[in-house]
């Protein structure tokens, strides 16, 4: 997913990236074809050069070599300026529109069934920046018809909807990357529309795992799989210390 994800990040562009595997990506294109793409932080780093993978948005190696230890409201400002190109997310539940979910799994926010961690800046961030990305685990009870509360609003309820709310005309999700496929967004409907599959996977899998009618067009793409030279530099130079990669192991194991 890191290595896919990453050849989709542009280099000069501004990014604000998420914890985990929007790291990962974003360091990889760095290394690999993106030397000129900027990394924007929660806590405030901006374009930073970390010996090491941070943690999280908030851990001191965000501001390693970076241009300016700024704070959080000035990180927030870009966005409101116009600044960020992409916001890099993930989330809990995500529905035919892009709206994501990490707050609560339920009907009733005051009882819900699972409380999620919430939404830290992802509100801001998928409502503020030009284009969101996303990149999650794909199943059925995480692509759903509704999601149970919209932490991060991505078309919200279709055309117009971003518009009419009071968000950047022309902003809204652009990518989602899984396991099993890229996803876009019809231009007119802003329905999720299947890209392209990854190695091995096949249009009835994505099917069989996503909770609503997806776009399927006639003609699919298909993603190289990952090279040896981005793995290794995924491996070796951008999480030798397994950091993120290690949580692929359990699921592997």
């Amino acid at each position: 997913m890191a290595c896919v994800a990453s050849r989709y990040l542009e280099d000069g562009k501004v990014l604000f990236a998420g914890t985990g595997i929007p790291m990962l990506a974003a360091s990889l294109a760095q290394k690999i074809h993106a030397p000129r793409l900027s990394l924007v932080y929660e806590a405030g780093g901006i374009a930073p050069d970390p010996s090491m993978l941070p943690l999280s948005v908030a851990d001191s190696r965000t501001t390693f070599k970076a241009i300016c230890c700024a704070n959080m409201p000035e990180a927030f400002e870009m966005m409101q300026k116009g600044i960020v190109t992409y916001a890099f997310l993930g989330g809990a539940q995500i529905d035919r529109f892009g709206n994501l979910n990490s707050t609560m799994i339920g009907t009733d926010y005051h009882n819900p069934k699972v409380r999620l961690p919430g939404s830290g800046g992802a509100n801001e961030l998928g409502s503020l920046s030009w284009r969101t990305l996303i990149i999650m685990n794909h199943s059925r009870r995480r692509f759903v018809e509704k999601v149970d509360f919209i932490t991060t609003p991505g078309y919200l309820d279709g055309p117009g909807a971003r518009e009419r709310a009071g968000l950047p005309p022309g902003s809204g999700p652009a990518f989602v990357f899984t396991e099993l496929g890229i996803f876009d967004f019809d231009e007119d409907t802003k329905h999720m529309r299947l890209k392209s599959l990854l190695p091995g996977v096949s249009v009835d899998d994505v099917i069989s795992e996503t909770g609503f009618d997806l776009i399927i067009p006639d003609n699919i793409g298909g993603e190289l799989k990952p090279s040896m030279e981005e793995l290794q530099i995924l491996r070796r130079e951008v999480d030798p210390w397994r950091i993120v990669l290690r949580r692929g192991d359990k699921e592997v194991h």
